[in-house]
């Protein structure tokens, strides 16, 4: 009996341990940049990502209980794969609560223009075009995609592109 009171632990440890770092995963995956988003993908993400600092709290310390309890019955090797689902349960936990997408992408501080008659763009390029106080500016949407915001001043206005 005591045996199987070990192995359905260890069942709840893997479930809870899965569960917890799919709140940092899925958000993760889905919102990967240069790579189509459906919009219901989007939005479960954005959903997950809002509730995934509590839920891996939770996750987190019922991994943590199930852990101490079966620590007593464990083998050298279950305690190490035990304790390394723990270690990547605490890092998926730590890491729904950064906002990961500022290390990748870094906003522009001072931009730099060409008059038009001078850009290489092509014809059919998509820009985010700014006309403000008679001050216009052209931000390339292939620029902005990997910035995704650009401080500027526009006519006199600070203002923040974003794409």
């Amino acid at each position: 009996m005591v045996e199987h009171k070990s192995v359905s632990l260890w069942i709840w440890f893997a479930i809870f341990a899965i569960l917890t770092c799919a709140l940092f995963l899925i958000p993760a995956f889905v919102i990967r940049p240069f790579r189509y988003q459906s919009p219901g993908g989007l939005m479960l993400a954005l959903r997950i990502k809002q509730w995934a600092p509590l839920g891996t709290a939770v996750g987190f310390a019922i991994c943590a209980v199930l852990f101490l309890v079966l620590w007593p019955r464990m083998r050298r090797w279950t305690g190490i794969v035990l304790g390394t689902g723990l270690l990547l349960i605490a890092l998926c936990s730590a890491m729904t609560r950064v906002n990961y997408f500022e290390w990748m992408f870094h906003p522009v501080q001072r931009p730099g223009f060409e008059p038009s008659s001078q850009t290489k763009l092509d014809s059919g390029e998509m820009v985010l075009a700014l006309n403000f106080n008679g001050d216009a500016r052209a931000y390339p949407v292939r620029e902005m995609a990997y910035h995704h915001i650009v401080n500027d001043v526009v006519g006199g206005v600070p203002v923040a592109v974003t794409y």
